[in-house]
């Protein structure tokens, strides 16, 4: 069981369908489907723009952003490449190259805001409190690496407070209704996957904010890196996530 839990927790593909059964949590899921010919040809023209990813991978790692930029021009960048190409029938042989034999998936791309040139996304960090309850105990930015297009700390981002990144969208009072829509956001979904994941104690939400500040779910990590709140100047965040983290590997 315990296998079979680890298999499904790590496959991104099972967890967007579990996240879309739940009607308050499916609106702010972005089209997700299947890496595909025709699923890719669908969502590149509906949307111009799609995040390529691995239906298993950790630290955005394998992420590759693809755009259609004429009416027979497409680019995708991964890492810091940046191909075009003037075909649809090139773009896709080279993405399937790309991918090789490993399940990909094709997310509707979100034109996520930006700080200083940086795009950025939220990770909201919800745990089992000791009471049995569960409580959004962080939330934090991720700010991209500039010539890169995931946020990961692995891969160069920098997390950062999000008040620093949000202030020149939104007015503090609203900044506090978002945060406090976010928080919600997250402990819906933790406990709508805890009647999959009966033995789930913490998972970090990642959310994009799109143009118009709509959040939208990129990602949920079963196993979410508590240390990145530690780069925070406030430490309480930092010490609060670990003190109930400490609480529940301590049983």
């Amino acid at each position: 069981m315990k296998d079979k839990q680890k298999q499904t927790g790590s496959s991104k593909w099972f967890k967007t369908k579990l996240l879309l059964r739940n009607k308050a949590v499916k609106p702010f899921i972005p089209d997700t489907r299947r890496f595909s010919k025709v699923s890719l040809e669908q969502m590149i023209h509906s949307y111009g723009m799609v995040y390529v990813k691995p239906e298993r991978g950790t630290y955005g790692n394998g992420v590759i952003r693809a755009e259609q930029t004429g009416r027979q021009s497409y680019t995708y960048q991964y890492e810091e490449t940046v191909r075009h190409f003037d075909s649809f029938d090139a773009f896709h042989k080279s993405l399937a190259k790309k991918t090789g034999s490993r399940k990909y998936l094709i997310q509707k791309g979100i034109h996520l805001l930006k700080h200083n040139n940086r795009r950025f996304d939220i990770r909201v960090m919800v745990q089992l409190s000791p009471k049995g309850k569960w409580e959004a105990t962080g939330i934090i930015g991720r700010l991209g690496h500039p010539r890169k297009i995931v946020t990961n700390y692995h891969s160069g981002g920098k997390p950062t407070a999000i008040e620093s990144l949000l202030s020149a969208h939104l007015s503090e009072r609203r900044l506090a209704v978002l945060t406090e829509e976010l928080n919600t956001l997250g402990t819906r979904i933790a406990a709508h996957m805890q009647k999959t994941y009966p033995k789930m104690k913490q998972i970090g939400v990642d959310v994009g904010l799109d143009r118009s500040l709509t959040p939208w779910i990129i990602e949920v990590n079963m196993n979410p890196d508590p240390y990145i709140f530690n780069q925070l100047k406030n430490k309480s965040m930092y010490r609060r996530v670990m003190r109930y983290r400490r609480f529940h590997m301590g049983k």
